[in-house]
């Protein structure tokens, strides 16, 4: 098998599992910051292990390295986790998985004012199109009132496409000390929102498979999948948890998305597709 190959093989076996992180918080039926603060702790002690097992070393870099950036981008991701969850509780997976697809525009936006860095006009014409998507998908929500749930998905996937550009620049930030870092500040946050740390042990089990497996397992393949495959393809293969996160809920939770989800999810999914498979091309042109 090739390095491609096995590139693409690993990033898609990790956003497939990763796909399943949605199902899992529709599951556990609990306050959004009691199940932050506990799966925050279950993913602090997963990558904290793992690091300590196979990268030792890395600890006397953490301080050294880029410090105030990875606490920044800790805080931003573990930000965008609480506030993804609170998206799913408040709307549905198809809702939220697509306006966070929409992370590159969000990411462009944030790189041009931060950084000065041009708009390509693929981003600004793909935009154009996902804006529309976005509106069509919330004309439902602008009709009955019940944003919340949109309004916590998009601040979910500004934070991310905040932090990204960030992870962008400093790229000698060890990324499995990021994602416990991230655990840590899902944690600390939630600290000071949680109204009970009561939790019962069905709900317990889901958020320690959730936080110890899958959502660690998820980001290290994805991670490693990056050694061998271009940005533009892991964009690409992004759309497999813009998919299948639905998918999963409508087989198991029978949630079905209304009309207006499907059609602007629709306009944003083959603009993504489009998008991403222009700049492959554009790549291999170069």
């Amino acid at each position: 098998m090739s390095d491609k190959a096995k590139g693409l093989a690993i990033t898609s076996l990790g956003v497939l599992i990763m796909s399943l992180e949605s199902l899992l918080i529709k599951f556990a039926n609990i306050d959004v910051f009691t199940f932050s603060f506990y799966l925050g702790i279950f993913i602090f002690i997963s990558m904290t292990s793992s690091l300590m097992i196979k990268q030792k070393d890395v600890f006397k870099k953490i301080t050294t390295t880029s410090f105030p950036i990875l606490i920044i981008c800790a805080v931003l991701m573990g930000s965008s986790n609480i506030f993804f969850i609170n998206g799913i509780k408040y709307t549905t997976v198809a809702n939220v998985v697509l306006i966070f697809g929409t992370a590159a525009l969000f990411s462009a936006f944030f790189a041009f004012l931060i950084y000065k860095e041009k708009i390509t006009k693929n981003i600004l014409v793909a935009s154009f199109f996902m804006i529309i998507g976005l509106f069509i998908i919330f004309k439902d929500e602008l009709v009955t009132g019940t944003m919340t749930g949109n309004i916590y998905a998009l601040l979910s996937v500004n934070s991310f496409a905040l932090a990204f550009v960030f992870l962008v620049r400093y790229i000698e930030i060890n990324r499995f000390v990021l994602i416990a870092a991230v655990g840590l500040s899902m944690t600390v946050i939630s600290l000071f929102l949680i109204e009970s740390f009561y939790i019962d042990l069905n709900t317990l089990m889901i958020i320690a498979f959730m936080g110890l497996v899958i959502t660690p397992l998820a980001r290290v393949l994805t991670s490693s999948g990056t050694k061998f495959i271009s940005a533009s393809e892991i964009g690409l293969l992004m759309i497999i948890e813009t998919i299948m996160a639905p998918l999963w809920v409508w087989l198991f939770l029978n949630e079905i998305p209304s009309s207006n989800t499907f059609i602007g999810g629709s306009i944003i999914l083959i603009t993504l597709i489009l998008n991403s498979i222009y700049t492959l091309r554009k790549k291999e042109l170069a």
